[in-house]
């Protein structure tokens, strides 16, 4: 996702396209306003998806890798894993972060459809209010415009 809040391509218009996100309990007012911002863009573009929750941070790269693997119906097109990590007195921060990254990436080098990393790794709340609609743009948009990019992307490469 860019960093600066602002695309510089246009999100590509899709046909049959769908994806799942995957959003935390933990942080739920700030992952409810991730979520806000990515169904606005997923409905603005006609996009099917489904929403699923797990506990926390931790949990996800568990719940797409199962999704991808037990879904008979229809396999999704992309995922986009949405939740925040605040900073405490602990080192358990750390550890957190490190293994949502970690599994988000090799998710994306083991199954063949794009997994977005839209976590909010933050010191403070006020640092993710800044990235929910903040001076910071909105990083549930952005993790909705990076998985339509990429579902461009991977449709591209087999044309």
């Amino acid at each position: 996702m860019s960093s600066s809040g602002k695309s510089k391509t246009a999100t590509p218009r899709l046909k049959n396209a769908f994806v799942v996100v995957v959003r935390t309990e933990w942080n739920a007012a700030i992952v409810d306003e991730l979520f806000s911002g990515c169904k606005k863009i997923l409905e603005a573009q006609r996009i099917d998806f489904r929403d699923i929750r797990v506990p926390g941070a931790f949990e996800i790269p568990f719940a797409i890798r199962n999704y991808w693997d037990h879904s008979k119906k229809q396999k999704p097109d992309a995922f986009i894993a949405l939740g925040c990590v605040i900073r405490g007195d602990t080192p358990h921060f750390e550890y957190v972060c490190r293994a949502v990254t970690d599994g988000i990436a090799a998710l994306n080098l083991s199954i063949p459809v794009p997994s977005i990393f839209g976590i909010l790794t933050v010191d403070n709340p006020d640092q993710a209010r800044e990235r929910i609609g903040g001076i910071q743009g909105h990083k549930g948009e952005e993790a909705a415009e990076a998985a339509l990019k990429m579902i461009s992307f991977s449709r591209s490469l087999k044309q």
